[in-house]
């Protein structure tokens, strides 16, 4: 089983032609990615690597069925684009676009919400299904197909901590890269839930970092919820100077709990187990599934 994307999702591309959308398109059919088409307005009826454009979302859903998108839209643009998908009957809403202005997020964000659309990103690498689809920028040759879910802030650390299951000879279920803005459509709860909730996923990696409650609350969820599938959590940010963002909008410290000691003190007591470094992630999963 998988969470959001499989091998029968019906994908378009929002920004098909465009240069992120080919190179990006272009790698995910080569992975075996169910892409369906993509939309470019005023560019319908062309086809593009081989798939049909369409001019809205809506034209692609009645041509094609699509139920999931990803989008390469420009940042002042990317918000309608959300919005265009979710007004279409899109499921599952990919966003890859950085620097989002955050009123049109916040706009994009309740209008998601309103139509019951699930919405990943923006500023996010994906997600990946290995060996079904990849929906997303994250290099696919590093996931391999197993039992561990992996949830994530950061796109580098996503590929991190897939490489570091893989070496320890297990492999991916399903990996989420949430994004690091200030307004994303799935928290790490959210995407912990889904996780937990799989019955192929017998762990969670849990990665944040610094700034915002993300972590604290799904550690919070995770205790109340009782369940006994294990999870490995690691946060980045240990040495970033209070006040200060750094890498991502939403990684800034704004209080004492936002720092990465109190998140790992709170993980920890929420029965997540912490590890120092990325490179431990790989280790601790396999103790905890021996």
């Amino acid at each position: 089983m998988s969470v959001l994307v499989n091998k029968d999702s019906k994908i378009i591309v929002q920004g098909f032609t465009g240069s992120e959308g080919t190179f990006h398109a272009g790698q995910m059919i080569e992975y075996g990615t169910n892409v369906v088409g993509g939309v470019t307005p005023g560019k319908g009826g062309q086809e593009h690597l081989g798939k049909p454009v369409f001019n809205t979302v809506a034209d692609a859903v009645k041509e094609t069925g699509a139920d999931t998108t990803i989008i390469f839209v420009p940042p002042a643009f990317a918000a309608d684009a959300i919005m265009e998908a979710a007004d279409a009957g899109i499921g599952v809403i990919i966003t890859i676009t950085e620097g989002i202005p955050v009123a049109d997020m916040i706009k994009a964000y309740d209008y998601v919400q309103s139509r019951g659309a699930r919405l990943v990103g923006p500023n996010c690498p994906g997600v990946i299904t290995p060996g079904e689809a990849k929906v997303g920028i994250m290099p696919g040759f590093v996931f391999k197909k197993g039992n561990v879910g992996i949830v994530s802030k950061s796109g580098t650390l996503t590929y991190e901590a897939a490489d570091q299951v893989v070496r320890q000879g297990l492999g991916i279920t399903t990996a989420i890269g949430i994004g690091g803005d200030p307004i994303i459509g799935t928290t790490t709860k959210e995407a912990l839930e889904m996780l937990v909730g799989d019955p192929e996923t017998s762990c969670v990696v849990m990665i944040g970092e610094i700034g915002g409650q993300l972590e604290a609350e799904a550690a919070r969820w995770y205790k109340e919820s009782g369940s006994k599938k294990p999870v490995v959590g690691f946060i980045a940010g240990e040495t970033a100077p209070a006040g200060r963002t750094m890498g991502h909008a939403g990684a800034i410290v704004g209080g004492s709990d936002d720092t990465a000691q109190a998140k790992k003190r709170i993980m920890k007591e929420c029965g997540i187990h912490v590890v120092e470094s990325p490179a431990q992630i790989g280790i601790k999963v396999k103790e905890v599934l021996s």
